[in-house]
Order: structure tokens, then C-alpha cells, then sequence
């Protein structure tokens, strides 16, 4: 242990990683560096930073990452409409891997020997920090205490802060917030406690971010999205940035009770896992784009998008965004939104995104003359039909006359 001299953790500032950040002190003997990624999870910065500073950690590091997170990350992974399992927006998953490489970043940057991060060992994350770690810095060496010490329930967690003098809001015995919970500008997770019961509900109290679509505002709000190579980059004609996109369908998304998610999914360690996730404006991107691509898409590019698509997404959820097979489908992906450039009008409505409409005045492969059910002018010989009908039945029918005989 004694050859590591200096580490940065992945800091959040709540019971876990502050409980490791001490014991980082007193078990490696090592100087502690703290980086805190701000991925628009809201008011824990601040305390962040007070908190290591009370644990005496002299190299502080926040990191505004939010444009990059939404601009690099987020962006890209809905130009390929993913999501995992059919369900699963990705919002943990995509964040992982930014702060795995500001995580070496700051490493090279403070001469640090190794990282350290507080996710468990039963996780995805722990797959997701390491992977991206290794990818970006192959000799680095990564504590994950979760797989070390003996800290192995809340309560031993929160004896072992009262018994160091860590600063924390609760103490042993005293009732904790019921979820984990993991909050980025994406979505907001929760887990544990009432939800390790697949079938109980999740109290109406825990949502965050979103109203219950019952109380939601019985008028719609009708938005329009302007579309640029497959990103959202205006809404109702005001131009804005990736994370002001985010920031803005979040909130009014949410209003609207849209974007709750309970599902149970496959963790990569082998294990179920159920989660409860609420992504308002992640669910607004997702439709709408799938909207803009239905107008500008050839046919079998959108449904070639679609096979790999699950693809795209399991090695996003299993921590291989540095991997060079997703760095290659990125590269696919990113060339099939050349021409995704038009609007989609939405609205949105009690817990619903409902398509109202959808233009592009350059990219549109929709041919009224063609696709109309009223005179065509001979733009489509519908004679033809019969013979492409013919032709592709024909497989068909010499199986069917070989069955009767």
C-alpha cells in the first residue's frame, strides 16, 4: 500500500465516498485529491467541497462539465435512439465514462499514482470507471474500497463517519433517505430500500422531477424542435445550447408528468436489478428524433439503425463507450445524421409526447406526388406492384407446391 503516494477520488460529497476519502488517509497513508464532476446534478457542489476541505484535502477539483456531458455524451447516444433493454434511457451509463477521463485527466494533471472510486462491488459502475480508466491510462492503478474493507452496510458506514468525525447530516439509527440516487442532467436514479421488492410501488413522494401525470395540467404545451444533423438545437425557434436543450425539455417535460421509468433490468455482473428513473427531456429527444429520422432517413439505413441499436446500447450500460467497437458504430451513426436537419412539433401532455407534426424544407424523402391517394399523374405505375409481388412470392409458392406433393 505504501507505494501509492497520491490518489483522486471520484467525489460526491454523501456518506460513501466521504467515508473514503478518510479511510483512503488511514489505510494508504496517501494524499487524497477530490474531483466532483458538476453534471447539472444541482446544490451538492458547494457542499462538496466544504466537506473535503474539512477532511483536509488540499487539492480540490470541480469540473463544469455539463456542455461537454450533453454535447459529446448525450447527444451522440440519442442520435442512435438508445436504449437498454427497451426501456433504459442510460442516464448513469453515459456519465460514467466523462468522469472516468477527467478522473486521469486530473491524475496526469496533480502527478496523482492511482484513482478511486466509491462504487460497490455488485454494481455497473465499478465496470463502467474501471474500463473507461484502463482505456485512457492502461498502466493506471484503481482502488475501489467497496471490494476491500469490511464497511459492508449503511450503518457501518455511518458508525464509522460518527466515529471518525466525518461530517454527515445523519447519524446511526436515525432514519435515511429510503434510495440511492444518482442525479445528472440526463435523469435522476433511485434504488434500494422499498424498491428491492419488485412488486411494491414506488411512493409518489420519491419522484423529483416530475409531476404525476393525475395532476399534470389538463392543457398541453405544443413545442418545436428545429433538428441539425440529428441534435436538437432550437426550441421554438430560440437557439441554445446542448445543456440549455436539456435543461429546458426537463422542465417543461416535467411539468407534464413525462419521462417515469420502473423497470427491472440485467446488470452486467449478472445480477437483476430494479430501479425506478425519471428523464423528461431525454423522453422528448427520443421521440422527436425518432420523428425527424422518419422523414429523412433512407429505409434500410433507419431499420440497419435499429438492428444495431441494442448493440449501441448494451456496450454503453456495460461501461465500452472508449471501446473501439462503439467508437466505430459512433462513426456509422454519426454519418446516417448528415441529413436529420428539419422540425418536429410535439406536445406534450399528462405523462405523453404525441408527434403533431414534422418538416424538412432540404432533407425530406417524403414525395407528396408519390405516396398521395389522390390522382398521381403516372409518378407511381401501380402495375408494377404485380410483378414485384410475383417475384418475392416466389420462394413461396415453389414451397407450397412441393408440400402438396
Amino acid at each position: 500500500m505504501s507505494e501509492i503516494k497520491k490518489v483522486v477520488l471520484a467525489y460526491s460529497g454523501g456518506l460513501d465516498t466521504s467515508v473514503i476519502l478518510k479511510w483512503l488517509q488511514d489505510e494508504y497513508h496517501c494524499e487524497v485529491v477530490t474531483f466532483t464532476a458538476d453534471l447539472g446534478q444541482g446544490d451538492e457542489l458547494e457542499p462538496a467541497r466544504l466537506k473535503a476541505q474539512a477532511l483536509g484535502v488540499k487539492e480540490i477539483y470541480i469540473e463544469d462539465l455539463r456542455e461537454q456531458f450533453v454535447r459529446e455524451f448525450v447527444f451522440p447516444m440519442f442520435r442512435a435512439n438508445a436504449l437498454y433493454e427497451g426501456e433504459y434511457l442510460l442516464g448513469t451509463s453515459i456519465a460514467r465514462p466523462l468522469i472516468a477521463k477527467y478522473l486521469v485527466v486530473i491524475a496526469n494533471r496533480c502527478g496523482a499514482d492511482a484513482v478511486a472510486h466509491g462504487a460497490t462491488g455488485k454494481g455497473n459502475d465499478q465496470v463502467r470507471f474501471e474500463l473507461g480508466a484502463y482505456a485512457l491510462k492502461p498502466d493506471i492503478k484503481i482502488i475501489a474500497p467497496w471490494r476491500e474493507w469490511q464497511l459492508t452496510s449503511r450503518e457501518k458506514l455511518l458508525a464509522y463517519a460518527q466515529q471518525h468525525n466525518i461530517p454527515i447530516e445523519q447519524k446511526p439509527g436515525q432514519p435515511s433517505s429510503p434510495y440511492s440516487m444518482d442525479a445528472n442532467l440526463l435523469h435522476i436514479s433511485y434504488e434500494g430500500r422499498i424498491l428491492e421488492d419488485p412488486w411494491a410501488a414506488p411512493e409518489e413522494d420519491m419522484w423529483r422531477w416530475t409531476v404525476s401525470p393525475e395532476v399534470a395540467p389538463n392543457q398541453p404545451t405544443t413545442l418545436e424542435l428545429t433538428f441539425v444533423k440529428g441534435d436538437i438545437v432550437a426550441i421554438d425557434g430560440q437557439t441554445l445550447t446542448p445543456a440549455q436543450v436539456l435543461t429546458q425539455l426537463n422542465k417543461i417535460a416535467g411539468a407534464h408528468g413525462i419521462g417515469r421509468v420502473d423497470l427491472v433490468e440485467n446488470r452486467y455482473v449478472g445480477m437483476k436489478s430494479r430501479g425506478c428513473y425519471e428523464t423528461p427531456g431525454g423522453t422528448v429527444i427520443l421521440k422527436a428524433h425518432r420523428a425527424m429520422e422518419s422523414l429523412t432517413l433512407d429505409r434500410e439505413v433507419a431499420h440497419l439503425k435499429d438492428e444495431l441499436m441494442p448493440r449501441y446500447a448494451s456496450l454503453i450500460y456495460n461501461g465500452y463507450w472508449w471501446s473501439p467497437e462503439r467508437q466505430l458504430l459512433q462513426q456509422l451513426i454519426d454519418t446516417s445524421q448528415v441529413n436529420v436537419n428539419g422540425k418536429v412539433r410535439v406536445k406534450l401532455y399528462k405523462g405523453n409526447v404525441i408527434i403533431t407534426g414534422r418538416q424538412s424544407k432540404t432533407d425530406s424523402l417524403f414525395d407528396t406526388s408519390i405516396a398521395t391517394f389522390e390522382d398521381d399523374q403516372g409518378a407511381y405505375d401501380q402495375r408494377d406492384a404485380e410483378g414485384f409481388i410475383k417475384l418475392n412470392a416466389l420462394r413461396l409458392r415453389i414451397a407450397a407446391k412441393l408440400k402438396q406433393r
